[in-house]
């Protein structure tokens, strides 16, 4: 007879980063925590008045945060303080995009360029990188693009304001996209969710109709 497998809740592991000091430098590691002392973890975290208020007295939203921090490999406060909701979507500030892929061990000579003439359509940018000892490129974005994609008109919209900036976080998300989606475990760019014309509807499955 063939052995079943049963899982209790106390069986579930999980992988969380920590910080060390290894040879004078600060490292993340992983280390293996059951469900109950991540469960104990995000209690305390809820606790912090330094982490955003998404997180205080949440515990729910700090254990997501941790588990999704062990995951990437990556500090938990980086996932704190870079993790947005947008119309009901998590979604990454864009430093923490580029941030994600310059220090990244797979990529070097991660590097931004600019095309066309500043203030003009055709001024863009995208980003270059090694690895693997071959370079790779990614998808370009100009203004003129950002006109076409409905992008630039929008009421409020950053891409008049700081095009540069915009340009250079849409361009890294593209990549990151493009080349190493895992590096943001699947979740857009704060600024690729603003940009868009969906309108999300959010219910509580606990509110009564």
């Amino acid at each position: 007879m063939d052995k079943q497998l049963k899982f209790q809740e106390e069986d579930i592991i999980e992988k969380e980063t920590f910080v060390v000091e290894t040879k004078n430098k600060l490292e993340v590691k992983r280390e293996i925590l059951d469900f109950k002392t991540l469960m104990s973890m995000s209690e305390m975290l809820a606790k912090s008045t330094i982490l955003p208020v998404t997180y205080q007295h949440r515990p729910e939203n700090c254990f997501i945060m941790l588990d999704l921090a062990s995951r990437m490999g990556v500090s938990p406060m980086m996932v704190a303080q870079n993790l947005f909701i947008i119309n009901g979507k998590p979604s990454w500030g864009g430093q923490a995009v580029a941030s994600l892929i310059r220090t990244n061990e797979q990529f070097s000579n991660v590097e931004l360029n600019f095309i066309g003439t500043e203030g003009k359509d055709d001024w863009g940018a995208y980003i270059t990188a090694v690895r693997n000892g071959k370079k790779l490129k990614g998808a370009t974005v100009t203004i003129a693009m950002a006109k076409k994609e409905g992008w630039y008109q929008k009421s409020g919209s950053k891409w008049q304001s700081l095009p540069e900036l915009m340009l250079t976080y849409r361009s890294y998300a593209f990549f990151g996209r493009q080349f190493a989606p895992e590096l943001t475990m699947g979740l857009h760019a704060v600024e690729e969710v603003e940009d868009s014309n969906e309108k999300i509807v959010v219910e509580n499955p606990y509110e009564k109709k």
